[in-house]
């Protein structure tokens, strides 16, 4: 038992397991491009097809996730809920996106494809699925603002955006955007349409935030009519859809908010059940562990290289015979 646990400690990406209720498991793969064996990776590609098939047809979703790319996994955290016996039940897809942004690169969540078997709509999977995952990285990210981004015309998810993260625009109660929000949309927009499945002949509104002709690079079998799309409880953000998008045409809204600490306390109040409060801590306490653990084991071990870190023996190699230099 200790064996396992000491190895998961050590790697470098997150690959953690949770329970949801007494049937369900939820795993959480951060970039399974870059550690995953090939044949895991192309189980896992099967498990989301499974999923999708039941939901859509899905043999033409070309883009992100349905590829089976191991480079696109590189920059993918896959969210996957199973029945305990392995059967696939639903997944989020969160996609990294990388911007080119002044003094430094900024990281941005993109909250990407979330896909849930019709048999499981209530199975009280949101706070799973939408998330779940973003917090933990921000307890990994030692409670640093961390930039998501949401593309979507579902009056539903437009709504749990808006009332989940801070800052958010749009939304039908924000008064203003910022710069940085102008600034980031018009970087994703330039070189990170791929991630969510825009054509290039989408064109973006600066003043609404609102993609038009939005479903014409891959994601076509995504679009849905207004009678479709899943409505939010508060009429408020279905209005704001019904009068921001066009549904016939197929436009979608690009959402940027933060994770924040704010954000983090409301999660944890409204939307993860009190039941499974202790199962979220615990594990984002795990994920902290494995930030703070392997540098403790790291320099402790004077006898082994790890990257840069030599060993002791090493570290001052011996100078020549007569060779009386000053340090």
């Amino acid at each position: 038992m200790i064996g396992p646990i000491l190895k998961s400690l050590r790697r470098e990406h997150m690959d953690v397991n949770l329970r949801h209720g007494r049937d369900r498991v939820v795993r959480i793969m951060e970039r399974p491009g870059l550690w995953m064996s090939e044949a895991d990776l192309q189980a896992l590609t099967a498990d989301l097809r499974t999923i999708a098939a039941k939901t859509l047809d899905a043999g033409r979703l070309s883009y992100g996730v349905f590829a089976g790319n191991r480079d696109r996994m590189r920059d993918t955290i896959i969210t996957l809920v199973t029945h305990r016996d392995g059967t696939p039940i639903a997944f989020n897809a969160l996609a990294i996106m990388t911007l080119d942004t002044q003094p430094d690169p900024t990281d941005v969540l993109h909250l990407g494809l979330v896909m849930v078997d019709p048999d499981q709509q209530f199975g009280g999977l949101s706070w799973v699925l939408y998330g779940l995952t973003c917090f933990l990285l921000f307890v990994r990210n030692q409670f640093r603002p961390l930039w998501i981004s949401n593309v979507t015309q579902v009056p539903a998810v437009v709504g749990m955006v808006s009332e989940m993260f801070s800052g958010v625009w749009p939304r039908p109660d924000a008064d203003r955007r910022t710069l940085n929000h102008v600034l980031m949309a018009r970087r994703i927009m330039a070189g990170h349409r791929h991630v969510f499945g825009v054509g290039e002949d989408a064109e973006f509104d600066e003043t609404r935030f609102v993609i038009t002709n939005a479903y014409t690079g891959g994601s076509d079998d995504l679009k849905k009519t207004w009678d479709q799309a899943p409505k939010h409880r508060a009429a408020v953000f279905n209005d704001f859809c019904a009068a921001q998008l066009d549904y016939t045409r197929g436009d979608d809204v690009l959402q940027l908010g933060q994770i924040d600490l704010p954000a983090f306390r409301r999660y944890l109040s409204r939307e993860v059940p009190k039941s499974a409060v202790f199962g979220v801590l615990s594990t984002g306490i795990y994920v902290v562990l494995r930030r703070l653990i392997p540098p403790v084991f790291y320099w402790s071990d004077s006898t082994r290289q790890f990257s840069i870190l030599r060993p002791a023996k090493d570290t001052y190699p011996s100078r020549p015979s007569g060779d009386d230099r000053d340090v």
